[in-house]
């Protein structure tokens, strides 16, 4: 009897905690937050540098391709701001060509997934997709960069690293987007 008294009491405890819990949670959630979403989609171009193991090096040599590259392509940027300032939160697509000073194309292609301070600075991690001769490769990207406003004009610059087993890609990244 005691045993189902202490049960009764620690269930009629833990009722009442999360009730008080949950009403907690519906005050601090009952403001209305207001939300800015804006499209940054833009041309970027850049420079990559390639530390890439020996068994991929060689094959880069052997097709005559140095480890130092460009990159041209697009990003797609959808943001969301609270309306009242804050952090941005950032989904960006960058599908990339890298390779056309050697006469080959290289495409690949980023799914970003970061935040932007209201100083500019950005941070960002996401899956990279690489298209090779030996099919789709992927790999991790880890950026960091500065977004530079002109009024509605927006200048990034990211300093991107790009690591997989096959090695490490670094890039300088910059672009506009209005």
């Amino acid at each position: 009897m005691k045993k189902q008294i202490l049960t009764l009491l620690t269930t009629l405890i833990l009722i009442l905690s999360f009730s008080h819990a949950l009403k907690a949670q519906e005050e601090i959630t009952s403001e209305k937050v207001e939300l800015v979403e804006r499209n940054l989609g833009g041309p970027r171009v850049g420079l990559t540098y390639m530390f890439l193991n020996t068994e991929s090096q060689q094959k880069l040599k052997d097709k005559g391709i140095g480890n130092l590259i460009s990159q041209f392509g697009w990003h797609f940027e959808y943001q969301v701001i609270p309306k009242g300032g804050g952090p941005q939160f950032i989904i960006e697509f960058i599908p990339l060509v890298a390779g056309v000073e050697y006469g080959t194309f290289i495409p690949s292609t980023t799914l970003g997934i970061g935040v932007r301070f209201p100083s500019g600075i950005e941070v960002g991690v996401g899956p990279n997709l690489l298209v090779t001769d030996e099919g789709v490769k992927s790999a991790l990207m880890i950026g960091i960069g500065q977004n530079f406003s002109y009024g509605s004009v927006n200048l990034p610059v990211n300093l991107v690293v790009v690591t997989s087993p096959r090695g490490t890609r670094v890039s300088l990244i910059f672009g506009y987007a209005i």
